[in-house]
């Protein structure tokens, strides 16, 4: 798949809506109960980065990455600001944040994941495009020194150098912030920009990609 490893404008993406999505069947039947079925195993999220476009330079700004990206042909990194690391909006980044697994002694290699929920079905997210130089990694709550591994931030793995695999039954924990693989959902840009100084919000629509 077509991808650029570059961030659309942070300072415009904080200023945008959306989140994420689902896609649930939903069958009532005859006698007042409900069939439900999950047509998608994970979310897809979707913004409109218009709500964060305040000026004529942030338009003009976002006319230059869409020409770039040639509308919905090339992928891009987004900054969602209410989900961006391992662990809360308000906390900092640790090692332990995610379980990425258990070692066998020989598995050099684990993707990174954020676990949503805890009690009832946990859904687990696979990051593949952590930050770059953001990513701490520890095994069984030590933390590793960064020439102890390598990260791959365009798919998200981690894979450890050799002499630090981990060992059998060794738990495998991360902490890192990333962003969120994205295209433009359109190919067309309507700009007005008399209806923008008149308090119009441009659709800037923004949607997320598997990778």
């Amino acid at each position: 798949m077509s991808f650029h490893e570059i961030r659309f404008p942070t300072d415009i993406s904080r200023g945008a809506q959306g989140g994420p999505e689902r896609r649930t069947d939903v069958v009532v039947l005859g006698s007042g109960f409900e069939e439900r079925n999950a047509r998608w195993a994970d979310s897809r999220r979707s913004y409109n980065a218009g709500y964060g476009v305040k000026s004529l330079d942030d338009l003009h700004a976002v006319i230059a990455f869409f020409e770039e990206r040639r509308g919905r042909l090339y992928g891009f990194r987004w900054r969602d600001h209410a989900d961006d690391k391992s662990c809360t909006p308000g906390a900092t980044i640790s090692p332990l944040d995610q379980v990425l697994g258990e070692g066998d002694g020989t598995q050099a290699a684990f993707q990174l994941v954020k676990r949503y929920g805890v009690a009832h079905a946990p859904w687990v997210r696979a990051i593949k495009k952590p930050v770059a130089g953001s990513v701490a990694v520890a095994v069984d709550g030590h933390e590793l020194a960064p020439e102890h591994f390598l990260v791959d931030a365009a798919t998200g793995k981690v894979l450890f150098q050799p002499g630090h695999v981990p060992s059998v039954g060794a738990q495998v924990t991360a902490g890192f912030a990333f962003d969120v693989p994205v295209r433009f959902d359109t190919d067309r840009l309507e700009i007005n920009v008399q209806g923008f100084r008149h308090g119009v919000i441009p659709h800037i629509p923004i949607v997320e990609v598997r990778l």
